[in-house]
């Protein structure tokens, strides 16, 4: 039974850890131009680092979450490197920058901002 359950786990994807020492936990804040937090917002996160060809078939690269009530998401470990993160709210701009994450941690800030008035060239 326990060989199963270990099959099962290990089938999933993303499943398996990224060594230890080479991830990082994002923690994405989410606020407005006043400062609030803008919950059920879009957030997606991307490796775009190199991995070596082990690693690159194992680990776990994108991640697709909602900010809580706080405007808080949590991603789980995940590769250090290059990481792109996207923020989408309805009633605000689209967010969307690459950072280079080399800490254990890390907390980013992004702050939406409203939507810009339609323009018209006629």
């Amino acid at each position: 039974m326990r060989r199963l359950v270990l099959c099962v786990i290990l089938a999933l994807p993303g499943s398996l850890p990224v060594l230890a020492g080479d991830s990082t936990k994002l923690k994405v804040t989410v606020t407005n131009q006043d400062g609030r937090p803008v919950d059920r917002a879009d957030v997606i996160v991307r490796f775009s680092g190199k991995l070596d060809s082990k690693r690159r078939k194992k680990a776990h690269t994108t991640w697709e979450l909602h900010t809580t009530l706080s405007g808080v998401a949590n991603i789980p470990e995940m590769p250090k490197g290059k990481i792109q993160v996207q923020v989408t709210a309805k009633g605000y701009q689209t967010f969307g920058e690459t950072f280079d994450i080399a800490e254990d941690e890390r907390a980013i800030e992004v702050k939406l901002n409203p939507p810009q008035p339609q323009y018209s060239s006629h």
